[in-house]
């Protein structure tokens, strides 16, 4: 039999979490059961993933969006205590991971996003933001049409760069405000989960081509490969459950 802390300091082995000034605690947020057979992996702690994690009997939860953010309210109420009623009344473990997961070079969102994509070379550019090449240059509507194909979602397009798309940049989730880092290494083009207003007019006026392919799109990826990871290391079952979000 596995334990809840076994999985732990393994993840802490692999992630480092230690190393990273986030927003949120990472690791263990709401204790459960000591013992582990089942892992449900899914991008956010919804209750609809709760759910769907009690029905498939998971003794964890595995994230990358948990709870208790910096500047959140901290009181138990609402929509906060019906989603910690639901994981302690049926004594399951929450685990989140956030940056550590987002960084990691082997189960990391942006090493896992380069996977889906096709992208070549795959390599950490600057902070959180990688850099990679398609294997043949595309102009900015195909590697649209390419994305949307890949990640089952269509991305907002973007700016007014090359002719054709070699070179690029990405970062999931939102993380939009990283495209002066793509313009300072002269990519071609940069891929973000989420827009805001200003990009539209950095992407026009700087000449680049940016893709807002999804923050939940870009992210599905990071805990299937952790927990696929843990499943393989302690024999454990492993679901990933997609709870879709249009964001």
């Amino acid at each position: 039999m596995i334990t809840r802390d076994e999985i732990l300091t393994r993840i802490d082995e692999w992630l480092q979490p230690d190393n990273f000034q986030d927003y949120c605690p990472n690791g263990l947020q709401v204790e459960g059961r000591a013992e582990v057979r089942t892992i449900v992996s899914g991008v956010t702690a919804s209750k609809a993933l709760i759910d769907a994690a009690i029905d498939a009997g998971a003794d964890m939860i595995l994230v990358h969006h948990g709870y208790f953010w910096k500047g959140e309210d901290a009181r138990v109420r609402g929509m906060k205590r019906e989603r910690l009623k639901l994981l302690l009344d049926h004594d399951i473990n929450l685990v989140a991971y956030h940056l550590p997961l987002d960084d990691h070079p082997e189960f990391g969102n942006n090493r896992q996003l380069a996977d889906v994509l096709g992208l070549r070379n795959p390599r950490p550019l600057a902070g959180l933001v990688w850099q990679g090449e398609l294997e043949q240059p595309l102009g900015a509507s195909h590697f649209a049409e390419w994305i949307a194909e890949k990640l089952n979602r269509t991305p907002l397009w973007v700016g007014e760069g090359k002719d054709e798309i070699k070179r690029v940049g990405w970062c999931t989730g939102a993380a939009q405000g990283f495209i002066d880092q793509a313009l300072e290494a002269g990519l071609d083009a940069y891929i973000s989960g989420e827009i805001s207003e200003p990009t539209t007019h950095t992407a026009r006026e700087c000449g680049i081509h940016y893709f807002a392919a999804g923050h939940h799109a870009t992210e599905r990826y990071g805990v299937q490969a952790l927990g696929a990871a843990l499943a393989k290391e302690f024999g454990l079952m492993h679901r990933f459950i997609d709870c879709d979000n249009p964001v």
